[in-house]
């Protein structure tokens, strides 16, 4: 069964985000109910960030994403059988420290996203 996120906390995750990270200028999204609820919107432009939506069947249009999507498809759900939920939260949630800490990506020069990010993190330090 799948969870549905509601704006709120779509909204709330995202004010975490920022905190952390700082605010981007604009934040594409497909048009799913999440991101055209009014409120969400509104609290965005509070924010100073632009929503930039995706046409639909436009996939071309958030190509990072389908990308990540697709690699998530071929190296996890097509040559397994999983029997509960549970299951695959954990091997998406072991999957995704693999992809964002250990696992070289091509578009960073064949360095792991936690080298890359140390890196830039050390250049801006005086």
């Amino acid at each position: 069964m799948a969870r549905s996120i509601g704006a709120k906390s779509v909204q709330s995750h995202l004010a975490k985000l920022f905190e952390r990270h700082g605010k981007p200028v604009l934040i594409r999204a497909d048009n799913g109910r999440e991101f055209i609820a009014d409120t969400l919107l509104d609290w965005l432009g509070e924010q100073g960030v632009r929503g930039v939506f995706i046409a639909k069947a436009s996939p071309w249009q958030n190509g990072y994403t389908e990308r990540f999507n697709g690699t998530m498809e071929r190296e996890l759900f097509g040559h397994e059988i999983y029997h509960s939920v549970l299951e695959v939260q954990h091997v998406i949630d072991e999957w995704l420290i693999k992809y964002n800490t250990v696992r070289p990506h091509r578009s960073l020069a064949g360095q792991t996203p936690a080298a890359y990010a140390k890196m830039l993190t050390d250049a801006s330090c005086p």
